[in-house]
């Protein structure tokens, strides 16, 4: 066992190039085999980037559509005879959010095989008609990817009409491990990690921010997990159009991936949040704890271990939940700001890229 000294050495060794936004491969694997210098190092971080304030957004997801053409081995969400959501029905859940003054709707949904860049249009224009200060976070990589192949345009024609028409935002989802050893096996009809990196990065050039994230859990190894983060960290450098990073466990219910596994979350998780503000500093300011995933405690001990956010209220969440998340689907703003001043942090409503919002009268029980 090593002594405090021999820790400190290891920590002060390493130190000043990872502030310095240099971490290696090796530094990585050194502080994944130390877990208590990792913790500590990621929470001094936290610290600097992010100060004790710990923020959450009031949103809504919208999925509106379980229906699609892809063959993800670990979605469970997919339905062969399931729904699509109507624009009165899109309508009416962001009624819903507005009552509770949530400031960002959330959109997406599965492949449909003959939808273009006009259907997706649509969606945005209808609710930008009625709701013109409601900040439309929408469409994956995936489904801008889709978009383009059906319209017969590139990456930067399909998200100018996107953003035309109101998207304000997109998550960075699909990204799941960007090495394609992986991606052949667990989805190896989806975009490949370098197309995911192309729609991002013509995304953070045509003005649109994203998220960042990562599904971890499966089949990858940790250097595959290492080998992403740094994807991330170098597009970051260069666009400066990631708002946040969200690590996703894998959810092992109800899909063929997870078909005889059964997954304990804990400290490997933990690690990985710790890991990625490592990783990520100073470049991505903000480490995203997903309590819908993780559970609300130990989306609570990450924010002693690197993250500085929780996520959002949501509403609804159906993807999660259809494999295997009991977290539940919505979280109201006064049980963010007791689970944070739990942790002794700073509760702070936020907005979709990060800026302050005042506390208003949002009602406590979402309807619709």
């Amino acid at each position: 066992m090593q002594t405090k000294q021999e820790l400190r050495n290891i920590r002060d060794d390493s130190a000043e190039s990872i502030e310095a936004g240099n971490c290696t491969i090796d530094d990585a694997f050194m502080l994944l085999n130390n877990p208590l210098i990792l913790f500590s190092f990621a929470d001094s971080l936290r610290k600097k980037a992010a100060g004790d304030r710990v923020t959450y957004v009031i949103n809504r997801n919208i999925n509106f559509t379980n229906m699609c053409i892809g063959t993800c081995k670990f979605c469970a969400f997919k339905k062969e005879e399931g729904y699509i959501m109507s624009i009165p029905e899109i309508l009416e859940k962001t009624r819903a959010a507005a009552k509770i003054n949530a400031t960002e709707v959330c959109i997406q949904g599965g492949l449909l095989p003959d939808w273009d860049v006009f259907d997706y249009c649509n969606i945005l224009e209808n609710i930008k008609n009625e709701f013109p200060d409601m900040h439309i976070h929408a469409f994956s990589p995936m489904e801008v990817y889709h978009a383009s192949q059906n319209s017969n345009m590139g990456y930067k024609e399909t998200l100018s009409h996107l953003k035309r028409s109101g998207l304000g935002s997109m998550p960075g989802t699909a990204a799941e491990i960007l090495v394609d050893r992986v991606r052949e096996e667990i989805c190896p009809d989806k975009l490949t990690a370098n197309e995911w990196m192309e729609v991002i990065k013509t995304a953070h050039n045509s003005g649109i921010p994203t998220t960042a994230t990562i599904m971890y859990g499966h089949i990858e190894t940790l250097q595959e997990r290492i080998e992403h983060i740094m994807l991330i960290r170098e597009i970051q450098k260069k666009t400066g159009g990631f708002t946040e990073f969200v690590p996703l466990p894998f959810m092992p219910s109800n899909n063929i991936l997870g078909m005889g596994k059964s997954v304990s979350r804990g400290i490997e998780d933990l690690k990985l949040h710790a890991l990625a503000r490592v990783i990520l500093y100073p470049y991505v300011k903000n480490i995203q704890a997903s309590w819908v995933k993780l559970g609300r405690e130990l989306a609570q001990s990450a924010l002693t271990c690197g993250a500085n956010d929780l996520g959002g209220t949501l509403m609804e969440e159906q993807i999660s939940k259809s494999a295997g998340s009991t977290s539940g689907e919505y979280m109201a703003p006064f049980e963010f700001e007791g689970l944070i001043r739990q942790m002794n942090r700073l509760p702070q409503q936020r907005d979709t890229l990060y800026g302050v919002v005042s506390r208003g009268r949002e009602s406590l029980t979402p309807s619709g």
